[in-house]
């Protein structure tokens, strides 16, 4: 019976999203006359508790501050210079500015934390480039939107911190579980971008002299000073995952003030956009703990977790089901919409199982990243298509991401074949 109700609810919101009912209404909604029908109206007095708690969760101030390092770096022109300086370094490779398109996405994503932030800030400014030196929009669009999704993968990821705020885990060891598999996934889609450009009509970049790299290299110093604060405090155990925040955006207030761009016009251009973004995620994150109130207190997730493992499947194939879950519900959710609706359903269950919590945040994080890119509705499909120029079809983004999904099928099933990928950083950290 209790399997039956989980089963009515969660399609009961899928349909109230595609009526067009925000997530957090819909999440509300199911909450609470979930929680009215079983426990009576005085259920209702018990969210004003869970409410007032999950606005004062201390893991969760860590949004904002990430949010607005993210702000703060797009704002200040580092991205700009930090693509002449990737350009320079790895334009004569086969596939030119296609590789500097992923290398800033991973770059940028290791200090914004956010995944449309990456695909937006290096698209706007990749695409005047690669539209004037003619490389085929399906391979530039198909990486920056694969790029993009580096942005919830490398750390500091926003989406990492909301795993962990809903299921207690340490974000510190949710960041550094992330990074290995994001700097392989990196390099997995450039091995792709080589080999499909080796050929006389792969692109390449004139030669920039070594005196020019080098000089063109102090662009890069900004993000990696961000970075090594950010994550060598959390690494070194000296700071939590908010603390690193703080530090992160300090360090970046300095860099906007060393390239002339500090003024008060810049701190509210960055300061409302950071509150914007900052209320839609609490919001969602809220509702989630309203719905997450009913579930626990109807014990339903204790039973579908009895029933799956009565079913005699092994993690393996659990996972396996999780990944064409999770590939049907990309098509038509956005990432954030995912996590809040499924992990408190689905972690239970595979933490029963065996599966190490860690690790499962790390492969949540991929599925939404897989998320991001898969038609029709994938956000970063969207996003890239709105920072193009030449009035292109989207369908151009669509076929473009295509092989890059299929590498992160591939990159889900090693990452499973080799659970020390993401384990080995946490496992070693103080």
């Amino acid at each position: 019976m209790s399997v039956s109700i989980v089963f009515l609810a969660f399609f009961s919101m899928l349909g109230l999203l595609l009526l067009g009912l925000p997530i957090a209404v819909t999440m509300a909604l199911v909450g609470m006359i979930g929680g009215v029908a079983v426990f009576g109206w005085p259920f209702l007095e018990s969210t004003g508790a869970v409410v007032w708690s999950v606005q004062n969760e201390n893991i969760l101030t860590a949004i904002p501050l990430f949010i607005l390092l993210g702000e703060l770096m797009l704002r200040s022109g580092i991205a700009d210079r930090m693509y002449v300086a990737m350009a320079a370094w790895l334009g004569r490779l086969p596939g030119g500015l296609v590789h500097t398109n992923i290398g800033c996405c991973a770059l940028f994503a290791a200090t914004s934390g956010s995944s449309v932030a990456t695909a937006a800030t290096i698209g706007t400014v990749a695409l005047p480039s690669l539209n004037e030196r003619k490389y085929s929009m399906k391979q530039a669009l198909g990486s920056l939107a694969a790029g993009g999704t580096l942005g919830i993968l490398i750390p500091p990821s926003v989406n990492m911190l909301i795993y962990g705020s809903l299921t207690n885990n340490s974000i510190g060891k949710l960041f550094i579980a992330g990074l290995l598999p994001g700097i392989a996934l990196s390099l997995l889609f450039m091995f792709y971008i080589g080999v499909t450009n080796m050929g006389e009509d792969g692109k390449r970049e004139e030669r920039v002299s070594l005196r020019d790299r080098i000089r063109l290299s102090a662009n890069l110093i900004p993000p990696a000073v961000i970075f090594g604060i950010v994550m060598g405090s959390i690494y070194a155990g000296i700071a939590t995952a908010t603390e690193s925040a703080a530090l992160g955006v300090m360090a970046a207030l300095y860099f906007a003030w060393r390239s002339g761009r500090l003024n008060l016009a810049f701190l509210q251009g960055c300061f409302v956009q950071t509150a914007r973004i900052t209320g839609m995620i609490l919001l969602i994150i809220t509702a989630a703990f309203v719905l997450n109130l009913t579930i626990s207190l109807t014990g339903v997730v204790d039973d579908l977790t009895a029933w799956v493992t009565s079913l005699g499947l092994t993690p393996t194939m659990l996972l396996l089901v999780l990944i064409v879950f999770y590939l049907c519900l990309g098509m038509f959710m956005d990432v954030l919409s995912m996590q809040v609706v499924t992990i408190p359903i689905t972690y239970p269950i595979v933490v029963a199982l065996g599966v190490d919590p860690i690790w499962y945040g790390v492969f949540v994080v991929l599925m939404c990243e897989l998320g991001m890119i898969t038609p029709p509705v994938g956000m970063n499909l969207f996003v890239v298509q709105s920072v193009r120029k030449d009035g292109g079809n989207i369908q151009d983004v669509m076929w473009g991401v295509m092989p890059y999904m299929l590498m992160m099928l591939v990159f889900a099933l090693l990452l499973m074949a080799f659970p020390q990928i993401a384990l080995w950083l946490p496992n070693m950290m103080h």
